[in-house]
């Protein structure tokens, strides 16, 4: 088994795949103190001021010098990364990807020809203060039907907003409500306002088009005397409707995967991240989509996407996803680049650059075939970005919202979080996969141990087919079911 990688031979720096002691020979070097796994040395020396190099690229500068087999991490090096940037368009020539294995899927189809990999029963208030009838109105259903025949569950899915919002805020909640409300995995929806908030239901309605009128469900708390009662009385109605839907059989291309991780360590960008990326490659490759979010996640490595663009207008769209994003960080007074997180840190990720090279691992090799802004439709097959930040809740309902039916969500650190999709929890360690069982649905920390990448890929993606068919995954066998929606304003 290997003890340390270097992952491109321009590295001036290798990473530990397991704890290294002080005196060990690791890469050609002597290392001069203990090495933590997932963290770096130097495999020669490197100057103050000099460049660090992780990934064939850019990861910090020392801010000292640095010898031959030092512990290379926040002491000794940082960010290079300071204000928003200029970019030219540089499309590199991209790979020809070898089209995989064709597979094939049992889905549920909608009326509006969508479709989804559950068929469950939502409960989604309009504003905060209806959380808890929610939550009571599909806790009696679920008592009442016990195992629920013909559903995959019941669910309520609260939120603090709706109210005392105004402008973008107060738009961008009605929206990602709205696209809950049509989400394919949803086989039927009660729509539940309290009647005095500023989300008001008939406002609401017209919001939501063209959506199913069969599967949908309104109620406004102070016009009847027991929300509870007729709460459920509506989910009734919806449930004699879904419980007759059956699986149907589709090609796997019919399938919208986000990408997401959280919690990373210093594997992170060597075993899980690449791992997802050539999971996207493959499912694009057969006709699928994947989705990118966690744009602050991207600083430092988005040059990288943009020569990845498909043409100038998707490239434009990235340049403009990059920076206003910067420029939200600006307008509130806040560093741009005050990242990564403590446990990032303490994993062996050092500067926003080591993170981003990582995480935009999971975007694989082929191009980016287009960008989406807030109200976007996904409507462009293969990778997309999508516009958002890199907190886990917000990021994986905005995923879902953008009509993503599951997420593969990359760990080192561990996080028994889920989204309102499945959320399939990858961790880069064995170490973490064997602790947090509870947590963690597939193991990618052996790849670090000399399993392949062709043989992970094989398994992820059979795990992939079987949760699109009905298996749980952790966070749904646990019920671990939350959304977030991003807020950037001022609440009245």
């Amino acid at each position: 088994m290997k003890k340390s990688i270097v992952i491109s031979p321009a590295d001036s720096v290798a990473v530990a795949l397991v704890r290294l002691s002080a005196g060990e020979q690791a890469e050609g070097v002597t290392l001069k103190e203990d090495i933590e796994r997932g963290h770096k040395f130097a495999l020669k020396p490197i100057k103050a001021g000099e460049q660090v190099i992780k990934y064939g690229e850019v990861i910090g500068n020392a801010v000292c010098d640095i010898v031959p087999g030092e512990h290379v991490h926040t002491h000794n090096m940082k960010t290079g990364l300071s204000g928003t940037l200029e970019y030219n368009y540089a499309k590199r020539d991209i790979p020809q990807i070898k089209e995989g294995k064709k597979r094939k899927v049992n889905v549920y189809e909608r009326a509006n020809g969508e479709v989804g990999i559950r068929n469950e029963l939502w409960v989604i208030p309009t504003v905060g203060c209806v959380n808890a009838q929610a939550k009571a109105i599909a806790a009696a259903f679920c008592k009442k039907h016990g195992d629920m025949p013909g559903i995959d569950g019941c669910f309520a899915f609260t939120h603090p907003y709706g109210c005392s919002q105004i402008g973008e805020d107060h738009e961008r909640t009605r929206m990602l409500l709205s696209r809950m409300c049509k989400h394919p995995n949803c086989g039927g929806v009660l729509v539940l306002g309290l009647g005095c908030e500023n989300n008001r239901m008939d406002i609401f309605k017209e919001g939501l088009d063209d959506y199913d009128k069969s599967r949908t469900r309104f109620l406004v708390a102070q016009d009847v005397e027991d929300e509870i009662a007729e709460g459920l009385k509506l989910l009734e109605e919806l449930y004699s409707i879904a419980k007759n839907d059956r699986r149907v059989e589709k090609d796997f291309s019919c399938l919208k995967v986000g990408l997401k991780c959280g919690g990373s360590d210093g594997l992170s960008g060597i075993t899980a991240n690449p791992l997802v990326g050539r999971f996207s490659d493959y499912i694009v490759s057969v006709g699928g989509t994947t989705v990118l979010t966690e744009v602050p996640e991207m600083f430092g490595a988005e040059q990288l996407l943009m020569n990845r663009a498909r043409n100038e207008e998707v490239f434009d769209k990235t340049v403009k996803l990059i920076n206003d994003f910067k420029e939200y960080y600006q307008k509130h007074d806040q560093p741009v680049y005050e990242n990564p997180s403590p446990g990032n840190k303490a994993g062996g990720i050092t500067t926003l650059e080591d993170k981003s090279l990582g995480c935009t691992q999971k975007s694989g090799a082929g191009e980016v075939c287009d960008v989406l802004f807030d109200g976007d439709n996904l409507t462009v097959q293969g990778l997309n970005l999508l516009n958002g930040p890199g907190n886990d809740m917000v990021a994986v309902t905005n995923l879902g919202c953008a009509g993503c039916h599951l997420v593969l969500f990359t760990t080192g650190r561990g996080t028994p979080f889920g989204g309102f999709v499945p959320t399939i929890k990858i961790s880069t360690n064995s170490e973490l996969a064997k602790k947090k069982s509870n947590w963690i649905d597939f193991n990618a920390g052996d790849i670090a141990e000399g399993v392949s990448f062709d043989d992970k890929l094989s398994d992820l993606t059979d795990l992939i087919v079987e949760t699109v068919n009905g298996r749980q995954t952790v966070n749904e066998r646990y019920d671990s079911r939350d959304i977030a929606l991003f807020k950037t304003g001022v609440t009245l």
